[in-house]
């Protein structure tokens, strides 16, 4: 029987970090976008719908958190966990990032292998959660 992979949008201006995801997070099929308004475009389509986003905070033409708050007021994408991830480790900015609805957040630089057991254990408990309502 084979296992199913998790669909993941990563979003990050960085292209070394879009590869990194690419290249290392095997277990999941990853679509990655450097310019977050093809990102708001692709998930607003509903060509298809992600088991998670991974989402820079600063990024040009469209920061994160304001995407967030976007995806958040979307019927079809609230119910989307969401990763934060950034270089910028103040608080204020990791508050901001929770308190407009991301699910979690990394800090860069990051170990992806730890990113990747993160991104399981999140879907798996969404997962659960979503099972649960749906009976």
């Amino acid at each position: 029987m084979e296992t199913k992979r998790y669909f993941i949008v990563a979003i990050d201006d960085d292209d070394t970090i879009l590869d990194m995801y690419k290249s290392g997070l095997v277990d999941f099929e990853v679509s990655a976008f450097s310019n977050p308004i093809k990102a708001k475009e692709f998930l607003f389509s509903n060509q298809k719908k992600p088991d998670l986003i991974l989402m820079d905070i600063m990024m040009p033409n469209l920061d994160g958190i304001s995407f967030i708050r976007e995806i958040r007021s979307n019927d079809n994408l609230s119910s989307i966990p969401i990763i934060t991830v950034s270089g910028l480790a103040d608080a204020a900015t990791l508050n901001d990032a929770m308190l407009f609805g991301a699910t979690d957040y990394v800090i860069k630089p990051f170990d992806i292998i730890e990113l990747s057991d993160k991104i399981k254990n999140i879907i798996r408990k969404y997962s659960n959660r979503t099972n649960k309502e749906a009976k």
